[in-house]
């Protein structure tokens, strides 16, 4: 393993990271409605929820997939199922007044479930670890590529919760909660209807 492929991976996941998705969405709205104290948790769950697809992939896990297309297929229905509940608990209370900063979240077991709810890291990770190190042998290195994509993964959804619970960002999503809410719902809907489309 060379420095350039460890840099290679942070790229590519860093942008996948980014791109819009079930997590990014959700610990968007989190810090924005429910300030920093209660986003924190959420993000650490869907931080390790997310790196836990790493893990899944470094173990070989991911060639039961495609061993077993099945198995694929009912991980994508149940996935999208709860994103579509997620979703719509989200619309549901789209006209709630906004809690107080530091008010209970959803909580660090709830970020875990949304990420783990999304079979598509898995894929991403395994297509990702094959072409960059597609020698990756060895407790070390594995445990060094995992730990790379903890701390990526932890990097973003906690910097996320951070920026965007802050006081004046919090009073604009405020101005704008219903319909702001509306399209996170209407945004993680979506995805919970590909993913189970794709099945």
């Amino acid at each position: 393993m060379t420095l350039a492929q460890f840099a290679l991976f942070v790229t590519t996941l860093s942008v996948a990271i980014l791109s819009p998705g079930p997590g990014i969405v959700a610990v968007s709205h989190a810090a924005f409605s429910l300030g920093r104290r209660a986003a924190l948790p959420y993000a650490l769950g869907l931080a390790l929820g997310a790196s836990a697809w790493c893990l899944v992939a470094l173990l070989g896990l991911t060639v039961l997939f495609e061993a077993v297309p099945l198995a694929l297929s009912i991980f994508h229905v149940l996935g999208g199922a709860y994103l579509l509940w997620v979703a719509s608990k989200m619309w549901r209370h789209a006209a709630d007044p906004l809690p107080e900063a530091g008010a209970r979240g959803r909580g660090f077991a709830a970020g875990m479930a949304l990420n783990l709810a999304n079979p598509k890291p898995g894929l991403f990770y395994a297509s990702v670890l094959l072409s960059i190190f597609p020698g990756l042998r060895g407790f070390w290195a594995t445990a060094s590529v995992y730990l790379v994509a903890l701390s990526v993964e932890l990097l973003f959804y906690l910097g996320l919760a951070v920026v965007l619970s802050a006081v004046a960002i919090r009073r604009h999503y405020f101005a704008a909660k219903p319909w702001i809410d509306r399209a996170a719902s209407a945004l993680i809907a979506a995805l919970g209807i590909l993913l189970i489309l794709r099945h």
